[in-house]
């Protein structure tokens, strides 16, 4: 339960400085969890990112005061982090529906937002398969591109399947394919380990390099764009996601936080995950979800 935990002090940590500027990463490196997984998890369990908590919290509480109190607007708007009234105040109407002199009339209708609680709950019913499979070295060749932390999660942002669709319109993603034996050619969506101090993560689309795999030149699939993409060996535990769409990896990675590691003992572990995207699926299934983990040590 450590990361809940650090969760909840997370959260009691944003309360505290919500008047000062702090953002996703200081709130991580306060609770000592890599900003990386940090924005992940959290984003995961509540629905939105750190970021957007924080700005929300802010909103709430300077409607509250505009109403209750004659202080500046301007004012207000500085004590809550804008530098300009304007910036002010397209924030505040985004998040309450009216500017906020309007709020400061009679019968005014304000968005409220109270601070999260992290509470465990207990639930039946509900069967999530998963099998935990142990793993040796592995390597792929990809294509590969670094995106910004703050995507994870966010509904609105299209940045990894717009890749895909990039790589695929360069046929950038043929060349892997044809590296594989026909009926083998399964695609791996592999992203990046927790890390420290970094706002970004990378992403690639590649296939497993093993026997099967045809030889290759490195030096001319670097040049074409791919790299190397190793992996230790680990373990890890294994989803279906059936859907017809990505919604389905991010309802996944919902229940790997909110189900899966309350549960079981294990603990998300600093090494890659991937989606398996594979030639032949069976009827329903999207792709598997691979999530590095390891046993909890009492």
């Amino acid at each position: 339960m450590e990361w809940i935990t650090a969760l909840q002090r997370a959260i009691e940590y944003m309360e505290e400085h919500l008047m000062e500027e702090i953002n996703y990463e200081d709130v991580a490196d306060a609770v000592h969890i890599s900003s990386y997984e940090f924005h992940r998890a959290f984003s995961f369990l509540t629905g939105m990112t750190a970021n957007t908590y924080i700005r929300n919290r802010r909103l709430s509480l300077a409607g509250k005061e505009i109403m209750e109190t004659d202080a500046k607007i301007t004012d207000i708007a500085l004590k809550y982090g804008y530098d300009t009234p304007e910036s002010f105040t397209k924030a505040f109407t985004r998040f309450h529906g009216i500017a906020p002199k309007i709020a400061r009339e009679e019968s005014a209708k304000l968005t409220l937002f109270n601070p999260l609680a992290i509470k465990i709950t207990v639930e039946g019913g509900k069967s999530m398969d998963y099998r935990i499979v142990q793993t040796k070295e592995q390597k792929f060749i990809a294509v590969v591109k670094n995106f910004s932390n703050e995507i994870i999660n966010d509904d609105d942002n299209h940045d990894v399947a717009d890749f895909w669709e990039e790589c695929n319109a360069k046929n950038m993603i043929g060349p892997l394919c044809g590296l594989r034996p026909d009926g083998k050619r399964d695609l791996y969506g592999l992203c990046t380990p927790a890390k420290e101090d970094e706002g970004t993560f990378a992403y690639g689309i590649g296939v497993l390099v093993d026997e099967e795999t045809a030889e290759f030149d490195l030096a001319e699939m670097e040049k074409a764009g791919y790299i190397v993409w190793d992996v230790k060996p680990g373990n890890y535990v294994v989803f279906d996601c059936m859907g017809e769409d990505g919604d389905c990896i991010t309802e996944t990675w919902a229940k790997f936080y909110k189900e899966f590691l309350p549960q079981m003992g294990y603990e998300a572990a600093e090494e890659t995950d991937y989606e398996i995207y594979f030639e032949k699926g069976r009827k329903g299934l999207f792709c598997e979800l691979w999530i590095p983990v390891r046993k909890v040590v009492e």
